[in-house]
């Protein structure tokens, strides 16, 4: 697979990794034992970062569009991720607050969905068989 790829499976910043990472191709083999046996390049990666914007996204707990609006869709290291959550800026709690109430919402239509006229009439079936 393409040093693009791999790095996005593995959630690391590709500019951030060893030149080899960034010009070779990686078999599925050798992701296979990136993912269980990371070197340590990866295994800092992951500690410090920098960390791509879908994982910084994560780490703060809002959504990449949110990062988008608020110039912050760059990488950033674990520190600078750490940084933004002890400031809580009003942008951050804002976007975090956003996120969690559409996750609420969306857990909510979850849990009312209709189950359609097929269940209501299979149990309908049943009693009636009682």
């Amino acid at each position: 697979m393409k040093p693009l790829t791999a790095a996005k499976k593995l959630g690391i910043f590709l500019p951030a990794t060893p030149e080899e990472f960034r010009t070779g191709e990686i078999s599925h083999a050798q992701f296979a034992e990136l993912q269980s046996n990371p070197p340590e390049w990866l295994a800092e990666l992951r500690r410090n970062g920098p960390h791509p914007r879908p994982e910084v996204a994560r780490k703060l707990g809002i959504t990449i569009t949110a990062l988008k609006k608020n110039d912050m869709d760059k990488p950033l290291t674990t520190a600078e991720i750490k940084d933004l959550l002890e400031q809580m800026p009003e942008w951050l709690e804002a976007a975090r607050a956003s996120l969690a109430k559409q996750r609420v919402e969306a857990a909510e239509a979850e849990s009312k969905k209709d189950d359609g006229p097929g269940r209501a009439a299979a149990e309908a079936a049943r009693n009636a068989e009682k």
